[in-house]
């Protein structure tokens, strides 16, 4: 029998946290709007693979469609990232000898 890795008690401080994380993004997505909504994304996507995970612990599975929530979310801050790429790689030109 496989040993779970995970309880229910440390799963549910993690959604605790990934929540608050989430409230702060949001709040302050004005100090910086594509910093904040990729924190909020990334967030939100860990924050269902706890819930996830936190239902087949209990037996209680809930939640429709996790795998699409968590491509389109993660969709989000990829695209983010990508830009944010591209711009630091227009800032430093290559080299040239």
């Amino acid at each position: 029998m496989k040993q779970e890795q995970f309880d229910t008690e440390t799963l549910k401080l993690i959604k605790n946290r990934l929540d608050y994380i989430i409230y702060i993004s949001k709040r302050y997505n004005s100090d910086n709007p594509e910093l904040m909504d990729t924190i909020e994304s990334l967030a939100s996507v860990a924050n269902m693979f706890a819930r996830i995970k936190l239902e087949e612990l209990t037996g209680k599975p809930e939640t429709t469609s996790p795998q699409g929530y968590i491509v389109s979310r993660l969709g989000n801050s990829y695209s983010r990232m990508k830009e944010y790429e591209k711009q630091k790689d227009e800032e430093f030109p290559g080299w040239k000898l």
